[in-house]
């Protein structure tokens, strides 16, 4: 299989599971213990903190750890809104990952009021716009991601933040796709709520944090033992916070060492052989501010669904454009606030790439979807010239 669907869920990086099987193994012990093992044991996870910490240029005690991006988003929304109720509403857009967009209807169905705020054709959010949305006194909460999971986007979430805390209200940003993919720093951006998942950069799944900036209030979403500063109450995953900590250092590294540009010239090399065989090929998203990492197009008039079987049955691991749940297709609402027409976004693929990756992957992954695409024209009638147009 060449795996090409890291937005999903990216492997484990070796390094990181040799770094938390000793915690699995020998090194059991609750880390709230005060005999020698229970203290090796939460030395274990300040280290790991410390090193989530670096990766975003935050302190080590902004760092709260949760079960993921969707516990941090739900817990940043319900602290929000218990802690400012005289300001009901929260701003998002309509490229927001599920957990923000379904938290939203919670915020909404518990009395709150919710603004769409509008993206360009490229996905990034109108400034402009946000600028007229914002209510001083009102707003009490934006919640954007900083990177789209779809199509890569990049937000401008330096200017998010200004507009923002101008407006008196708070920010909170979803980088579950941008931690460790992008430079992130919480002192040159100051957003106050950041999310996000160790999945999503070769830790294992169940693990994430949360950054709460010292200058925001919180209230706790999980409540009972105290732990994590009294901001996150359980035992917790010492295992899955080792490998995040682990995963964090790692992506460092890898953001100072070329890693970075080495995968886009994987993407950019992919899709030029794709786009020089289907010239009809559209990218979705804008090219100055996309993740180096993804690659979302539409082939006109070749439905989604057949190539994914198709690429499925030639060894490409990847994603339609649409959602998919238990087999079913369902259309993309990032597609849609984006003007995707329901007939493109039926025709859009997602193509992931990691560090794991190669240059005989993204030919190999390229030549597939080619071949797939010829396929699919033959079995529907069509000439493939078609795409030119």
């Amino acid at each position: 299989m060449i795996y090409l669907d890291a937005n999903a869920t990216s492997p484990v990086d070796p390094a990181v599971l040799e770094a938390m099987l000793p915690f699995l193994r020998e090194q059991y012990a609750n880390p709230a213990a005060s005999y020698a093992a229970g203290r090796r044991v939460r030395r274990a996870i300040e280290q790991a903190r410390a090193q989530v910490a670096a990766l975003l240029g935050a302190r080590a005690g902004e760092i709260t750890f949760t079960s993921g991006g969707t516990e941090a988003i739900n817990a940043v929304h319900a602290s929000v809104r218990a802690l400012w109720p005289e300001k009901p509403v929260l701003i998002i857009t309509g490229t927001e990952h599920a957990a923000v967009l379904e938290s939203a209807r919670r915020w909404q169905a518990q009395g709150g009021e919710v603004v769409t705020a509008p993206v360009h054709p490229n996905g990034r959010v109108d400034l402009t716009a946000l600028r007229s949305l914002l209510r001083p006194g009102v707003t009490a909460l934006i919640s954007i991601m900083w990177a789209n999971n779809e199509t890569g986007v990049l937000a401008p979430m330096h200017e998010i933040v200004a507009l923002a805390h101008a407006a008196g209200a708070l920010v909170h940003t979803d980088a579950v796709q941008a931690a460790g993919k992008i430079h992130l720093d919480v002192k040159a951006t100051p957003v106050d709520f950041l999310s996000m998942s160790g999945h999503k950069m070769h830790a294992p799944k169940g693990i994430g944090a949360l950054y709460i900036s010292q200058r925001a209030r919180f209230a706790p979403l999980l409540v009972g033992g105290g732990q994590e500063s009294e901001r996150r109450s359980g035992t917790e995953n010492v295992p899955g916070i080792v490998a995040l900590g682990k995963a964090a250092e790692l992506a460092r590294q890898h953001l100072e060492d070329g890693t970075k540009s080495k995968i886009k010239a994987l993407r950019d090399r992919f899709e030029h052989l794709v786009h020089a065989a289907l010239p009809g090929m559209h990218i979705h998203g804008s090219p100055a501010h996309r993740l180096s990492t993804t690659s979302s197009f539409c082939l006109p008039d070749i439905d989604a669904a057949g190539m994914l079987i198709l690429l499925d049955q030639a060894g490409i691991a990847c994603s339609a454009g649409s959602a998919c749940h238990t087999g079913a297709l369902h259309a993309s609402p990032a597609l849609e606030a984006m003007g995707v027409s329901a007939r493109d976004a039926a025709c859009t693929l997602r193509f992931s790439f990691s560090r794991f990756n190669t240059k005989a992957d993204a030919e190999a992954a390229a030549h597939a979807v080619i071949e797939a695409a010829h396929k699919m024209r033959e079995a529907q009638g069509c000439d493939l010239a078609v795409l030119a147009h």
